[in-house]
């Protein structure tokens, strides 16, 4: 049975991703997820591109790994996530409806996708403070 990420973990993973964000080593991506679950997980990402909601998928990340899925400078305040583990369950709590494709995607809107040929899906929304850069820690189920 597929448990979600507890709200615990949620600000747990958020205090890490501001400690990630003050690293002195420098980064290599704008906005990079990090895998610290024990199962290999599939990431989807939205932000706003000039006034519209653009969806982009899919990343493999395996255990103990990051990947940068945005390489420039962050510009939106908000970006958001859609995680699943290898049975397609998402593991994060998510808020905001977005599309999603089957094998990789780029779309552009987030309405109607279901008639558009997609799957909608229920993205986390991540603050990033503003910043230019930031790093998503995913972190294990149950808080382990």
């Amino acid at each position: 049975m597929a448990s979600r990420v507890s709200l615990k973990n949620a600000c747990f993973a958020g205090l890490a991703l501001v400690a990630g964000t003050i690293s002195a080593a420098p980064a290599e991506a704008e906005f990079a997820v990090c895998n610290q679950s024990f199962d290999v997980i599939n990431v989807a990402i939205a932000q706003l591109v000039d006034g519209q909601f653009s969806t982009e998928g899919w990343w493999t990340i395996g255990t103990n790994q990051c990947a940068n899925v945005i390489k420039q400078e962050l510009t939106n305040r908000y970006i958001y996530v859609y995680a699943t583990d290898v049975f397609g369950q998402p593991i994060l709590d998510g808020s905001v409806s977005m599309c999603i494709g089957a094998k990789a995607f780029e779309i552009e809107g987030i309405e109607n996708c279901w008639e558009r040929g997609h799957r909608a899906a229920m993205f986390h929304e991540v603050d990033t403070q503003a910043t230019v850069r930031w790093t998503l820690f995913i972190t294990p189920r149950g808080g382990g």
